[in-house]
């Protein structure tokens, strides 16, 4: 029991450090595209129960990018989700996209990406990859941003399992692949700047083996409240045709929380 209540009070101080401090250090809208120098953005949503329904859930999401040349930039998009129930863990995913650009006021720009992320339930302990690609800007305006990208990647995956829904990969505990990746990122600003939606939708086929296919999309709203501070929501769906046996392909969650930004 006092275990127990260690547990809640740990989990609480850190939800609330990340959900009050944390968002002071949060700057702008991330837009590669943007001029300036450094640009950076968090989201914290999250819920803690006890009772007859013991649950604590965490999501936070920072993304930022900083200019380390005149048409160099680097741009890195993180989150971290936790769930328990009953003081028993059921989520703890880490997730982290990486890009290097090359001149992104341009139409149509190149970039290096490197990915790195775990899941728990997924039984993932460590996947990574690392390609490159180029981005299009179909549509760029002062309330609206529509993007494109293409790109090619190297993908390995590590897990804590070697039985999956598919039995030919059976007896591994690492699957390796070359993909293709088609990436959809938008911004629409509405109502005057009160109402901001944003989308950022992908799909990886694997080049060599035909059932081996993820996408994920990723769709908000921000409203804005009192000087940067935001009302926020997000959706997200994901599917892998490989998982763990015993695991859904398909996975989604809807979260709800506070946004800080300014524009420095």
């Amino acid at each position: 029991m006092i275990r127990k209540y260690k547990n809640y009070i740990y989990m609480r101080n850190v939800f609330l450090f990340i959900a009050i401090f944390l968002p002071l250090l949060a700057f702008a809208q991330v837009n590669e595209s943007d001029t300036l120098r450094l640009q950076s953005r968090l989201s914290t949503t999250g819920a803690w129960q006890t009772g007859n329904v013991e649950m604590f859930t965490l999501r936070g999401k920072l993304d930022f990018s900083m200019a380390i040349h005149k048409k160099i930039v680097l741009k890195s998009q993180n989150s971290y989700l936790y769930q328990e129930f009953f003081n028993r863990r059921a989520d703890e995913d880490l997730f982290s996209r990486n890009f290097l650009y090359y001149n992104p006021q341009a139409t149509i720009y190149p970039f290096a990406i490197a990915f790195i992320a775990t899941n728990f339930r997924r039984q993932i302990d460590l996947r990574y990859f690392v390609g490159a690609g180029a981005t299009w800007q179909v549509l760029r305006q002062k309330s609206h941003l529509i993007k494109l990208a293409l790109s090619g990647i190297y993908e390995k995956t590590n897990f804590n399992t070697t039985t999956f829904n598919k039995t030919e990969y059976n007896g591994q505990n690492q699957i390796s692949t070359w993909r293709a990746t088609l990436w959809l990122f938008g911004k629409h600003s509405l109502l005057n700047n009160k109402l901001i939606l944003h989308y950022d939708c992908y799909v990886q086929p694997s080049v060599s083996q035909t059932d081996n296919l993820r996408w994920q999309a990723e769709i908000g709203a921000d409203v804005p409240l009192y000087k940067g501070f935001s009302f926020t929501t997000n959706y997200i769906y994901t599917n892998e045709s490989i998982v763990a046996i015993r695991q859904k392909q398909a996975d989604s969650i809807l979260t709800f929380g506070l946004a800080y930004q300014i524009k420095y």
